[in-house]
């Protein structure tokens, strides 16, 4: 007997790194043609949810936008090139201004990733 695929598997788990929509969600995906090299890709568009890292009070903190969205290329998909375009949120202190952000050295370390995205994951820690 064969166990129900819904019940135990979403599908972005299949495709995308463990634990990464926990973080992230996915605002869009496009399938494109790179007409020179004559090759399908996707692009995964992915937006850091509004959450404070832990460890930080909300009070005192102000969300302020996010970081340059980075492109890093990730394994492939049905033999198409797949880019994962990532923005990290950023939020700042309301009375210091200083600026944090939350760690994900955690998904490099301990996830088979393309060098460029566990560097990506590794740079802000």
């Amino acid at each position: 007997m064969f166990l129900s695929f819904k019940k135990y598997y979403n599908m972005n788990d299949l495709f995308l790194p463990k634990d990464l929509l926990t973080h992230f969600k996915i605002t869009d995906i496009q399938p494109l043609c790179e007409v020179k090299l004559k090759r399908d890709i996707f692009y995964i568009y992915l937006e850091e949810k509004n959450e404070l890292p832990k460890g930080y009070k909300k009070i005192d903190y102000e969300s302020k936008g996010f970081y340059p969205a980075k492109k890093n290329q990730d394994f492939p998909i049905r033999g198409k090139t797949v880019f994962l375009i990532a923005k990290r949120r950023r939020w700042r202190h309301k009375q210091t201004k200083k600026e944090i952000k939350s760690d994900y050295s955690f998904i490099a370390e301990s996830l088979k990733l393309t060098e460029e995205l566990a560097d990506f994951f590794k740079r802000y820690r």
